[in-house]
């Protein structure tokens, strides 16, 4: 029986300024989420990011303060089910996102579940996911960084651009790439978010670009600014790598109705990926169910975090488990935080390693009382003790 519930407000700087197309932040301002049964805590994070998707911070903390208050006196599984019925909580995914954390934590923990485990029981659910590199935006980002994060581990980089003109991201994809700093040894594959910034007729140009000069693509995410299936569709048959939905996905059903993927052919989307982001489409069992969905469908998944605190990251890292897609993730956000509400999971030769404890592995720093005050957080490094990404400034993964 849930005895208590409750969030308290925090706030947790960033390294640097996160820029991209639609925008950035130097911060990230949210709650962390806690719902309390028979001697067991659960915990969950809400750090709203409206050009993301999500809703407003005042939403937010709205339905924090509804949804929370609403838990004593249930059982973790009555309190799932109301949060599956109320259709109220469409509107503020972020929210829900949180509250689902912790009553999925804590329903984890009871059973002696890893989250995954939990999430997937009937499926199998893997402990180690191939991470990619943010590097943040195309015009901040040296060949040497290329370099160094090939030697970490990671082969998919990815580089914000759509900040500049489509022009200028082009000269420096090409500059990026020019040796002797990047060999044409180098098995690296970038990763290309836009963030909407393109017309059709500048993305194409430039995709066709990209193709005359066999640049190591590995995918383009959101590239237009109307991303209309049609439009999508003309510029994937162009395009010999993955185009990829992501902040356009919320608004493109409704995401209390997973069943409106039921059967979904890759061409409805017009696109080889989709980007999914729980926080955005309202919680951990919506996106593993439309994951699910676009797998069948043939379309490729990756479960990307908001560069949320370890309450947050450790639960999406969980559910990116649980979908078990082949292909690098995007979770390696932790070190752009310089203060957490906890240790976070962090990518070791470009793959994040799961514990196989209860619950989502998210342990509160230092140990969270349930009073009524700012949750504390403390100061973090990189788990390499440097800047991780020296000059650059990093961006919306």
């Amino acid at each position: 029986m849930i005895e208590r519930a409750g969030f308290r407000p925090y706030e947790l700087p960033l390294r640097h300024a996160w820029n991209s197309a639609r925008g950035g932040f130097a911060q990230r301002r949210g709650w962390l989420v806690w719902v309390e049964a028979d001697g067991l805590t659960g915990y969950g994070d809400c750090a709203p990011l409206p050009a993301a998707g999500t809703e407003t911070h005042e939403a937010a903390g709205a339905a924090l303060a509804r949804l929370t208050a609403s838990l004593p006196g249930q059982d973790v599984a009555t309190g799932l089910a109301a949060l599956d019925a109320d259709g109220d909580t469409s509107a503020t995914p972020a929210a829900r996102f949180a509250l689902e954390c912790a009553l999925a934590d804590l329903a984890s923990r009871h059973q002696g579940l890893s989250l995954r485990d939990w999430l997937a029981p009937d499926s199998a659910p893997i402990a180690r996911i191939s991470v990619n590199a943010m590097l943040g935006s195309l015009g901040t980002v040296r060949g040497e960084d290329l370099v160094t994060r090939h030697a970490q581990g990671f082969r998919v980089l990815k580089l914000k651009v759509g900040v500049e003109t489509p022009a200028s991201d082009l000269d420096a994809l090409i500059a990026l790439m020019q040796p002797p700093l990047v060999g044409a040894g180098l098995d690296v594959g970038l990763r290309l978010d836009a963030n909407g910034a393109w017309s059709f007729d500048q993305a194409r140009r430039l995709i066709e670009r990209l193709i005359q000069l066999r640049l190591p693509i590995e995918s383009i995410e959101e590239p237009l600014t109307e991303p209309t299936p049609e439009r999508l569709a003309a510029l994937q048959a162009l395009a010999p790598f993955p185009l990829a939905l992501d902040e356009s996905l919320p608004a493109r059903f409704a995401t209390h109705d997973t069943n409106r993927l039921a059967g979904t052919d890759p061409a409805q989307f017009g696109v080889r990926r989709l980007v999914l982001k729980p926080a955005a489409l309202g919680g951990l069992r919506r996106t593993l169910e439309l994951a699910r969905r676009a797998q069948a469908a043939g379309i490729e998944v990756v479960v990307t975090s908001l560069v949320e605190s370890a309450a947050g990251l450790w639960p999406t890292a969980q559910l990116a488990g649980a979908i078990a897609s082949p292909i690098p993730q995007g979770l390696a956000t932790a070190d752009w935080l310089a203060a957490d509400l906890g240790r976070a999971p962090r990518p070791c030769a470009g793959r994040l390693e799961l514990p196989d404890r209860s619950g989502s592995g998210f342990v509160p720093w230092p140990p969270a009382s349930t009073d009524s005050g700012t949750q504390e957080a403390r100061a973090v490094e990189p788990v390499s003790g440097d800047d991780p990404n020296p000059g650059a400034n990093p961006s919306l993964g």
